[in-house]
């Protein structure tokens, strides 16, 4: 068998690619004890931080044959009932919570050094909620919504486009409806991790895990 090298034909050596994580540290004592409210903070901060789409997570879903799926989404809105996002509800990840709601959800604040991982299940929000948001959305936002067939094949950037145009023009100078295959999701969490990188690879790592009676139980990770 060959060898397999991190370099290859003079390109970098990938394997020699490593930082410090000196920014910061998390500790039990500065836990709170609701992992919502110590998300809210940290999202603040990130919020704060100059990080590109702070609300930006990756949503992994699993196929009813066991193959997994993974993708960026929009955090949308958050609170103790969950994490919400937006789809097309023909998608593949729309499909897929449908034959199996139990998903994960990653934070990557990579200039903060740090992660939050949610694992929890996914629920339909109600139309109310949907239109309460869609109708927030910018006018280019709400066409694509309707145009946007997410996942299916399609045979070229201009028919994309053509779409667009007859979407704009249907539309012209009036409201444009909610679409009835466009809907929220939200994940309920059943465990929540915070990660905070640090120096030689001991990071800080704590994980709050829904107990029966409403509380949270918090416990640290090994790196």
């Amino acid at each position: 068998m060959a060898n397999v090298n991190s370099k290859i034909d003079g390109d970098r050596d990938i394997a020699a690619m490593r930082a410090e994580y000196t920014k910061g540290e998390l500790n039990r004592e500065d836990l709170k004890a609701d992992p919502i409210e110590q998300f809210a903070a940290w999202f603040d901060q990130a919020c704060k931080s100059g990080i590109l789409e702070p609300n930006a997570m990756s949503l992994a879903t699993v196929s009813s044959s066991g193959e997994p799926s993974l993708r960026t989404v929009l955090l949308k809105s958050y609170d103790a009932n969950g994490f919400v996002f937006f789809t097309n509800l023909e998608s593949q990840k729309a499909r897929e919570i449908a034959g199996n709601n139990h998903v994960a959800i990653l934070f990557p604040w990579l200039l903060l050094e740090r992660q939050v991982i949610i694992r929890g299940m996914a629920e339909r929000i109600s139309t109310a909620e949907t239109l309460k948001y869609f109708l927030t959305r910018p006018r280019g936002s709400q066409l694509a919504a309707w145009i946007s067939l997410q996942s299916s094949v399609i045979s070229s950037r201009q028919v994309l486009e053509m779409q667009w145009e007859q979407m704009k023009r249907k539309f012209e100078g009036g409201q444009i409806p909610l679409p009835s295959f466009w809907g929220g999701f939200r994940v309920k969490p059943a465990k929540i991790e915070f990660w905070q990188g640090r120096a030689s690879r001991l990071h800080d790592r704590f994980l709050y895990s829904a107990q029966t009676n409403g509380g949270w139980n918090i416990e640290r990770l090994s790196p």
